[in-house]
């Protein structure tokens, strides 16, 4: 099961997220400037042309206190009184449209400025000419229509006194014909003038209001400026949309991004390594420090550097009496080779006796960075030799010319070695190379192509595990610490490196040694790779003379 991340992430971790991700950020940010900007697009476009018209008192407006209402007109009725069923009806007819009064009126909209008696109408169309005549329409509807109100207001009342004043008319006339029959001096007189008298105040306060009222001018208000012709639309705002749309894309590549992490099995920095696989990292190689699958880098060169403080890690670490350390790729390919080899040269530079094992067979020639073309050592025979009981220790051992404390023991004819890492002589040759001293450094397979290297690493003191960025995964480095675990060996920590290229067959080249037998119980050296790969430090000449014992069995070197 993968471990869980640990719940202190905090923002570089994010940030390395994004570093690591940003091309989906990127498209993402740039699929929402599209969207933004075809939106704006297939959007229908929008005009908007405002009216101003200024709303006076007429004898009929009533005021609620509170608000825009505390003067002589209700702003806030008059302004609902705008987009009403009477002033769409108005405003339709005048307009000539073909769409009905309730969808004029939902394009209509009205504010009202603050400390003012204007209400501003605004319409809403699809051309600019159409907005202007709407908004024009409107407010033309809405005085007509106020106009209107007032004038039958007045009208209603200028008739409800001529009635009132017809009927106080007959009554003066019926009381002037009884007075004219009443005895003089006597009390109905001095009624029927009483009563004369107060409905004539009651006529001339009428007929005074009805006069008043028939010389009434009616205006409900007046348009103090037009609806202009519109030069550009409202909407859509295609800056906005596109603004809009990259904020939205960037959002959801910053998440996919952050997913695509999150559930993202890949180790990709080193980070990853000590923080999702709870590995401590040694050493982390980058690309200008990392060798070429079948180098052996200078001490003093970017890579030399990195390795040389390997060394100061792993010699810090051990505990006295460890000599043999096992290196292992959680994943195949070299890198379990690039780093034993570069590991045992950083430590026979200190004059230490080492011995370097290569027990990581090969998938195939390819993808191999043999141990015999980096050190410039003989191929044959190797590991499996020995195992298998075809030559002894002494004959396999190698000792390398640019590193003269540094032997090798290579990994021989791969196709007989089937079954020998677990093998009783492989513990027997072990514990011979630890009676001699020094250091073992055992280049393993992966741990996830085979069970050898825990095998091997059940034999060793300590165990470094070699990390590929971007090919290895975190369940496969975790497996590969149960593994170590499993059998006791303690795991030092791990060296990343970024993702190696792999070998073309063009690159393929011949071991950089060669055994050429000849005559006299001697055997020639010929180095046949390219000038860099062969022993440039070595005083020997192109050739070298090893003396073999006459009459060996087996033609073991002593």
């Amino acid at each position: 099961m993968e471990a869980s991340r640990p719940a202190s992430t905090d923002v570089s971790q994010y940030l390395g997220a994004f570093r690591r991700h940003w091309w989906i950020a990127l498209v993402a940010t740039g699929a929402g400037l599209g969207a933004g900007t075809a939106l704006s697009q297939t959007m229908p476009k929008v005009y908007e042309s405002s009216t101003s018209v200024l709303v006076q008192s007429v004898d009929q407006d009533t005021n609620a206190q509170g608000g825009r209402t505390k003067g002589a007109v209700n702003l806030d009725t008059e302004a609902q009184l705008v987009g009403s069923g009477a002033v769409a009806v108005k405003a339709a007819t005048l307009m000539r449209s073909g769409l009905s009064p309730i969808e004029l009126a939902r394009s209509v909209s009205v504010q009202v400025p603050a400390n003012t008696t204007v209400l501003v109408i605004t319409f809403k169309a699809e051309s600019p000419q159409n907005a202007q005549f709407g908004s024009h329409a409107f407010a033309e509807a809405y005085l007509r229509n106020r106009e209107e109100t007032a004038r039958a207001q007045l009208d209603r009342q200028i008739k409800s006194l001529n009635l009132k004043v017809k009927q106080l008319t007959g009554a003066l006339t019926g009381i002037n014909t009884k007075l004219a029959a009443a005895a003089a001096g006597s009390s109905t007189e001095s009624n029927l003038l009483s009563l004369r008298n107060n409905s004539q105040n009651q006529l001339n306060s009428l007929t005074g209001r009805l006069n008043e009222l028939t010389t009434t001018m009616v205006g409900g208000g007046s348009i103090i400026s037009d609806a202009r012709l519109p030069d550009r639309p409202t909407s859509p705002n295609t800056m906005i949309n596109i603004g809009t749309g990259g904020m939205i894309g960037l959002l959801i590549g910053l998440c996919l991004a952050y997913l695509r992490e999150r559930f993202d099995r890949r180790l990709v920095t080193a980070a990853d390594v000590r923080d999702r696989g709870r590995v401590p990292v040694l050493a982390a190689l980058d690309d200008r420090s990392t060798p070429h699958f079948d180098d052996v880098v200078q001490p003093y060169g970017p890579g030399g550097r990195v390795f040389n403080r390997l060394r100061n890690e792993v010699l810090a670490s051990l505990r006295e009496g460890d000599q043999i350390i096992v290196v292992t790729g959680i994943s195949r390919g070299s890198a379990s080779t690039l780093v034993a080899a570069n590991l045992a040269a950083a430590l026979a530079r200190t004059g230490s006796d080492v011995i370097l094992i290569g027990a990581h067979l090969p998938d195939s020639v390819v993808d191999a960075a043999p141990l015999a073309r980096m050190l410039g050592v003989s191929a044959m025979p190797g590991l499996s030799d020995l195992l298998a009981g075809r030559v002894t220790l002494a004959r396999v051992l190698q000792r390398t010319p640019r590193i003269p404390s540094l032997r090798v023991i290579t990994t021989g004819g791969a196709a007989t070695a089937a079954g020998l890492m677990q093998s009783q002589r492989l513990r027997d040759t072990l514990s011979a190379l630890r009676q001699q001293g020094g250091y073992v450094v055992i280049e393993a397979p992966s741990t996830s192509s085979s069970a050898d290297a825990q095998s091997l690493a059940s034999l060793a003191d300590a165990a470094i595990l070699a990390v590929e960025l971007r090919r290895s995964r975190n369940p496969a480095l975790i497996d590969a610490t149960e593994q170590l675990q499993r059998v006791g060996t303690r795991l030092l920590g791990a060296v990343v490196m970024p993702r190696l290229a792999p070998m073309k067959p063009g690159d393929f080249v011949a071991p950089a040694v060669t055994l050429t037998p000849e005559e006299g119980h001697t055997q020639r050296l010929q180095f046949v790779g390219s000038p860099r790969q062969r022993p440039a430090e070595s005083a020997m000449d192109e050739t070298a003379i090893i003396e073999r014992i006459p009459g060996s069995a087996d033609g073991d070197e002593k």
